[in-house]
């Protein structure tokens, strides 16, 4: 594996159009290296029978299943409303319109 740039850094920023003064290149170029030799280091360790994870711990899901339940009619559902036509709620309108 190669190790980044400089050049490769300003090229990518000028790609990115991203402006990156002298001593910016510099660090990025460092930094960029250093995670270049990480991930290197952790190819090393990885192995076939590991399979890849986004996180150290194995999750599931947890929420529950949507199960239908029992649910009101239209009738009983507008029984208890303070204003209401033959099958909608009734509320004063708030855009200062009736539509």
């Amino acid at each position: 594996m190669s190790d980044i740039t400089a050049a490769d850094v300003k090229h990518l920023a000028g790609l990115a159009r991203i402006d990156l003064t002298t001593d910016e290149v510099a660090r990025m170029t460092e930094q960029l290296v250093s995670i270049q030799h990480l991930i290197a280091t952790v190819q090393e360790v990885a192995t076939p029978d590991v399979p890849p994870a986004s996180h150290p711990l194995v999750m599931h899901n947890v929420t529950r299943d949507d199960v239908p339940g029992q649910v009101l009619d239209r009738e009983a559902a507008l029984s208890g409303a303070p204003d209401r036509d033959e099958t909608r709620f009734r509320v004063t309108a708030i855009l200062g319109e009736e539509q």
